[in-house]
């Protein structure tokens, strides 16, 4: 999809919050600048203030904005750099994973609580299909305002809905009803929402299709759904021609998939100025590992295949994998399947940045661990959701970084002093 700003807020009563939500059954539920949204809840002295979250180092990348911060022309995925100079004064925080996966899961179960057709998109954002939830809870508006109370009261969060006839119409609602809105597209008003659009609005225009489009004369939704299609061929090519044509005429017959699951989880970093020491490698696939695994267990998820992820200074990216015999959830294991792969790549050139996912993932409660001969009863794991529960309540900071580098091996009891 285009950017979110070629979507003004509206205003139109057309598609204001009242209007007729007959035969509109899907809704886009997208939480407003979530990760700067769950830091400012828990920092309730940043309310009102500039707040950014991602990599603070030269070589970061913004993850979230808040409002306040966007009102300097910061956006996500903007360089952090350039942020602080658009910013200077904002508060600028590392991501904290666990948190937002908590407080995604918290948010999808009212989601759930209405409808159970819901299909996540991220952690902040989901499709729900509330078509067979009228009875029980009202018409689709009815049904938004309900989850956008819902989130304001439970979490201290709020979301932006979209409701409409399609999912394309629905996400395009959402993101013009931001901050904290709500915006109905009727089913009869589609293309009148549709072809004032600039092309960028289109699922899967980005920046350098918008310009080929432009340069045929084709500036809005409504002069691609009225074009050629040789033209269009022309332009994007076949498949995107026949994608771009149907959106245009508001045909999305996708359904609403609940089954869809997350695949993988992982974390990297990209190091300020590249590494050559072992040791600070080795700190950050720990530091990784606990983050991966923090969001494994607050998603109640287990995995069984690591990867490891290496981008030299010359900008060549290496993986390399390990499938486990059990699936795990803990950063202990997850790091020392990393190191090992690690140890047997041992690149002799300066490293840019490194990363630990874990892949195959299955709900934790649904797989049977098993427990190794002669291996304790409470463990690695335990000792983390110990640490997860600390995090929960004062933050990730009082654990810190790469925490399990300084922590005992709590298999191995100390034996009591002598008499």
């Amino acid at each position: 999809m285009g950017r979110s700003q070629s979507l003004p807020r509206g205003g139109d009563p057309r598609f204001g919050p009242d209007a007729d939500d007959t035969g509109c059954p899907i809704l886009h539920a997208d939480m407003d600048a979530f990760f700067a949204s769950v830091e400012v809840r828990r920092r309730p002295e940043l309310r009102g203030r500039p707040v950014v979250v991602g990599g603070i180092g030269p070589r970061g990348v913004v993850s979230s904005a808040s409002y306040e911060a966007r009102r300097y022309g910061v956006r996500s995925a903007m360089p952090t750099a350039r942020a602080r100079a658009l910013c200077p004064d904002a508060v600028y925080l590392p991501p904290d994973f666990a948190q937002y996966s908590a407080a995604s899961r918290a948010v999808m179960q009212i989601f759930r609580d209405v409808t159970p057709l819901v299909e996540p998109l991220s952690l902040d954002e989901a499709f729900l299909d509330v078509a067979g939830a009228g009875r029980l809870f009202g018409p689709p508006s009815r049904i938004a305002r309900l989850i956008r109370r819902r989130v304001v009261e439970e979490q201290g969060l709020t979301c932006s809905v979209g409701v409409a006839p399609s999912k394309f119409v629905a996400k395009l609602g959402s993101t013009r009803a931001k901050p904290d809105g709500l915006l109905v597209v009727p089913a009869a008003r589609v293309l009148e929402f549709l072809h004032p659009l600039p092309v960028a609005a289109l699922w899967g225009v980005g920046e350098r299709s918008a310009e080929a489009l432009r340069r045929l004369g084709l500036n809005t939704v409504g002069e691609l759904a009225e074009a050629p299609a040789g033209l269009l061929r022309r332009a994007v090519g076949e498949t995107a021609a026949t994608h771009l044509h149907e959106l245009a005429w508001g045909r999305d017959p996708r359904r609403v998939s609940p089954e869809q699951v997350e695949k993988s989880i992982g974390a990297e970093v990209t190091f300020d100025t590249d590494v050559t020491d072992p040791t600070q490698i080795r700190r950050a696939l720990l530091a990784l590992a606990e983050k991966v695994g923090a969001r494994l267990r607050a998603s109640g998820q287990v995995g069984r295949t690591v990867s490891l992820k290496v981008r030299l200074a010359d900008f060549r990216t290496v993986n390399r994998s390990r499938t486990l015999a059990v699936p795990t959830d803990t950063a202990r294991e997850m790091f020392d399947t990393a190191w090992v792969l690690w140890a047997a790549l041992a690149p002799d050139e300066p490293v840019r940045l490194v990363g630990v996912r874990l892949e195959g993932l299955a709900a934790a409660e649904e797989t049977p661990r098993q427990l190794t001969l002669g291996a304790p009863e409470r463990g690695w794991r335990e000792a983390e959701a110990a640490a997860d529960a600390a995090a929960a309540r004062f933050g990730r900071s009082v654990i810190g970084p790469a925490s399990l580098l300084a922590t005992r091996d709590p298999r191995r009891a100390e034996k009591p002093a002598g008499p």
